[in-house]
């Protein structure tokens, strides 16, 4: 039989167990590994804002649209992605995923649309076939990069609005790109917000 005074024994010792289980692993091991990140890689725990002179132009990270003529495009972005202003009064990107299935007509009309709309604004490309990933969205639809081929295919457009030379435009491309982690893992990639910030002299070329 369990007596009164062991039953409030055991629930002092739970009670008593709970409490430095959640400071050590709720309060402690959180307060650790927050420093410890904010020591060693602070750009990052920040969410790798990239910010020149106290404005803040966005995430390394977190692609966003870009659709003027003097920039470099990413990636398609569903046409349910929208900006609003939050309380703060800062611009937020809220995503939604698009659902279209790649073998249906309505996906099929979507690229085709982006097609049409990438050869009328690079006419110096004529025919040559368009990356796909300039004209099919990412898996998440935040992805910040393309392909070097990608931007390799807007680079007459971008020497024609912008009035740099096509040597200066795959300078600053070659200067964004990074290459796979290790040397084997993923594929090379272009950063197309750091491009664009280069192209706007908002970044330092070299």
């Amino acid at each position: 039989m369990l007596h009164v005074g062991n039953g409030a024994k055991l629930w002092g010792s739970a009670a008593l167990f709970f409490l430095v289980v959640t400071l050590l692993c709720g309060v402690a091991y959180t307060f650790a590994c927050t420093v410890l990140a904010q020591l060693a890689f602070s750009h990052q725990a920040n969410g790798s804002i990239i910010e020149v002179d106290g404005t803040a132009y966005g995430s390394e990270l977190v692609g966003q649209p870009f659709a003027g003529e003097g920039h470099l495009w990413g990636r398609p972005m569903s046409p349910d992605a929208k900006t609003f202003t939050d309380d703060r009064g800062s611009k937020v990107l809220w995503y939604a995923p698009s659902n279209l299935s790649p073998a249906g007509d309505e996906f099929a009309e979507t690229v085709q649309a982006r097609i049409d709309a990438l050869r009328a604004a690079h006419p110096e490309q004529g025919n040559k076939p368009i990356p796909s990933d300039l004209v099919t969205e990412s898996g998440s639809g935040f992805d910040p990069h393309i392909s070097p081929a990608a931007a390799e295919y807007q680079v007459e457009r971008l020497a024609r609005t912008t009035g740099k030379s096509p040597r200066d435009i795959r300078a600053i491309i070659e200067r964004c790109t990074e290459q796979p982690q290790g040397g084997i893992l993923g594929d090379a990639r272009v950063n197309v917000l750091k491009v664009n910030l280069m192209l706007d002299g908002i970044l330092p070329v070299r």
